[in-house]
């Protein structure tokens, strides 16, 4: 899961962060709206995003390229068909393939996020070098998020009784990508779980959100629906109390990226000096 970005504006409306002064307001913040009384369970309908830097847009790796991006989705997807081999995805269908094009780095239109506030925060805590500024979680309410969804999707979703779309259901409805943006008139996002490719996604407790156009920044999108999203604001001076609960709660790269990689990663980081 990569959660970075490029330094942008703040979307600029009055509900637009929560600024936290301690680690017990960190919580009540995170999981506040998590009550839900059909079911008398604390269930949290957010997807949660965690920034190094809050000045970090939410935009895709597509975007990133810069340039004349948006026509060259087709070609790398295409490509990465062509030369990847044939056993990495369960189901040849677009959906399968985006989920695992993203999972290994390629520049799409998807964007990682997690149902789990404290994935979150460790994506927003695990650079010691970034330390010095405010880190950011985004909070969305996939459910309201999908409410403006075209009919064709909403009813898959009301048919399965789901929340979230599975790339199966995706592939049910939606055979390609310009028939998902020809959908509508009015840009719209979901979200989607990706197939359990290996242990980091099912770890991380991932899945992803795509907007049917691909030059769309979700925070730019999200400016137009207020009541949807929350996002937080960790300041500098707190990352270090929150990074070391984490690690005492075994929130680290050592669950979060199985195998040697995330192993020295988190030795790294760990025993790394905090001037």
């Amino acid at each position: 899961m990569n959660l970075e970005g490029m330094p942008a504006a703040d979307v600029d409306h009055p509900n637009a962060a929560i600024r936290i002064s301690s680690w017990a307001e960190l919580l009540d913040a995170l999981f506040a709206d998590s009550w839900v009384p059909e079911i008398g369970r604390y269930r949290s309908r957010y997807a949660f995003r965690g920034l190094s830097d809050a000045g970090y847009p939410l935009e895709t790796t597509l975007i990133r390229l810069g340039g004349d991006y948006a026509p060259l989705e087709r070609h790398l997807l295409r490509n990465f068909r062509k030369y990847a081999h044939r056993r990495v995805v369960e189901r040849d269908s677009v959906w399968h393939w985006l989920s695992v094009a993203q999972h290994y780095g390629l520049p799409t239109r998807l964007l990682d996020w997690t149902y789990s506030p404290f994935a979150a925060l460790h994506f927003a805590t695990a650079h010691i070098d970034k330390f010095d500024r405010d880190a950011a979680i985004w909070g969305v309410n996939y459910i309201e998020a999908h409410r403006l969804v075209p009919d064709i999707l909403r009813s898959r979703l009301e048919l399965e009784g789901a929340n979230v779309f599975t790339v199966e259901m995706l592939s049910e409805s939606i055979k390609s990508l310009p028939e998902l943006e020809q959908l509508c008139v009015q840009p719209f996002t979901l979200f989607f779980e990706p197939p359990s490719i290996d242990d980091r996604i099912v770890n991380q407790f991932a899945f992803f959100s795509m907007s049917s156009d691909p030059t769309l920044s979700l925070d730019r999108w999200l400016a137009d629906y207020p009541e949807i999203w929350r996002r937080i604001i960790i300041p500098a001076e707190l990352k270090w109390e929150i990074r070391d609960k984490l690690d005492q709660s075994n929130v680290t790269e050592r669950v979060f990226f199985p195998g040697l990689e995330g192993l020295t990663a988190w030795l790294k980081r760990h025993y790394s000096p905090r001037d």
